[in-house]
């Protein structure tokens, strides 16, 4: 999809810079992100991991992005988005290079730790920016459009890494890493306009935080998220251990599969976002996040990896359904409570969702077995639907007009 002048509310010029240094500061960043977390399980497991430390190493992440997402999301809508950003950035550069020195589960643990609080800085703001700037009934087309960038990056990440790793081994994504995030930094830092978010075209003044937290679409929206992270967290940390207990794959391979899931969200959100401003956007988000976590319990069946590549596409193909419709629905009820304080908030959902996730299923496998982690994940992603659905189906203000 191409984002035209006429897509962009305010400055148009202005907005057009910023929509393209965001969406190239978020790819470099995912890419380098996606380089090594499919790999992370692998290179914990020579560490001694077990079950339980893979799940925790996975959620220290999300842990302490969840503390610090909703903060940022909030000041930046006072402060200004950009000094969020360009902290988060560096701070995301320097941890980065901790992996280098990691040699202990504990330092890999503590590296985790850092990065989490960085990434809150980031992906928050980031989609609050864009939030800003997105024009109203096309908050589908656009949003959809700029989320490829996330899921582009972290696509491709994957299947670079793998590559890397059979070539060079992982410290050398770890090498790659911290260079594509130090550029993420740069270019931020650079070419991204300065910006005082009290005096933007954002909206009026948001409404308090207490009052949002009584709205059933901002819980429908956090629950929706907590529980597709989870299925999600669970899937991209014990993938790799049953892709090589099953199926006998190789780094390569795993990142072919890790990446064909991510990269087939990518190449949906344009259409799926076009379709989120012409339907019923509540429908397209219960409907794909049940039939993602449907299809998760089929991976434990899964002994081939051409097999699990095909379960891994179809997961890809209806998550990528619900997306561009739940960011849609952030970006309204941004417009009342703040943008930044919106989409904070449903990425809590998404960082307490990836840092229980794991644990979860690291304490379901360590007692029942590796397959039963893609049973529990199918069932958390079932239930997050249904109350999904309950909180926000019925409720027709959390839908858009038709688009003229």
């Amino acid at each position: 999809m191409k984002v035209e002048a006429s897509d962009l509310s305010g400055d148009r010029a202005t907005n057009r810079r910023i929509f393209w240094v965001l969406y190239l500061a978020i790819f470099t960043t995912m890419l380098g992100v996606g380089n090594i977390v499919p790999l992370l399980p692998l290179y914990a497991e020579t560490l001694g991991a077990t079950g339980v430390w893979l799940g925790l190493i996975f959620a220290v992440f999300s842990l302490t992005r969840s503390v610090f997402s909703p903060i940022a999301g909030r000041l930046s809508d006072s402060w200004g988005r950009k000094r969020f950003l360009t902290i988060g950035l560096f701070m995301f550069w320097l941890v980065s290079l901790g992996y280098l020195v990691a040699d202990s589960l504990v330092d890999l643990a503590a590296v985790r730790f850092v990065q989490g609080a960085a990434a809150a800085f980031v992906m928050p703001v980031a989609f609050a920016y864009v939030g800003d700037i997105a024009p109203r009934e096309h908050e589908g087309k656009f949003v959809g459009f700029f989320s490829s960038a996330l899921f582009l990056g972290f696509g491709l990440g994957p299947l670079s890494g793998g590559l890397l790793m059979d070539m060079a081994g992982i410290q050398a994504n770890f090498v790659f890493m911290s260079l594509l995030c130090l550029a993420a930094f740069i270019l931020v830092a650079m070419f991204l306009p300065a910006d005082d978010s009290r005096t933007s075209a954002a909206g009026p003044v948001p409404q308090k935080y207490s009052a949002m937290l009584k709205r059933p679409q901002i819980w429908g929206l956090f629950i929706f998220r907590f529980t597709g992270a989870v299925a999600r967290g669970i899937l991209f940390t014990f993938l790799p251990l049953i892709a090589t207990a099953q199926a006998g794959m190789t780094p390569g391979q795993i990142g072919l599969a890790v990446s064909s899931n991510v990269l087939i969200v990518a190449a949906l959100q344009g259409p799926f976002g076009r379709l989120a401003d012409r339907w019923r956007r509540s429908a397209l988000v219960a409907l794909g996040s049940a039939a993602s976590a449907g299809m998760m319990a089929l991976l434990a069946g899964c002994h081939q990896f051409s097999s699990i590549l095909f379960v891994c596409i179809l997961i890809g193909a209806a998550a990528a359904l619900s997306m561009p419709a739940a960011m849609a629905i952030v970006i309204q009820e941004g417009r009342t409570y703040g943008q930044g304080s919106v989409t904070g908030f449903f990425n809590l959902g998404m960082s307490v969702g990836l840092g229980t996730g794991p644990i979860l299923a690291g304490l379901a496998v360590d007692h029942f077995g590796l397959e039963y982690a893609f049973d529990l994940a199918a069932l958390i992603g079932l239930m997050g639907a249904l109350v999904f659905s309950w909180l926000v189906g019925s409720r027709t203000d959390a839908n858009p007009s038709p688009p003229v």
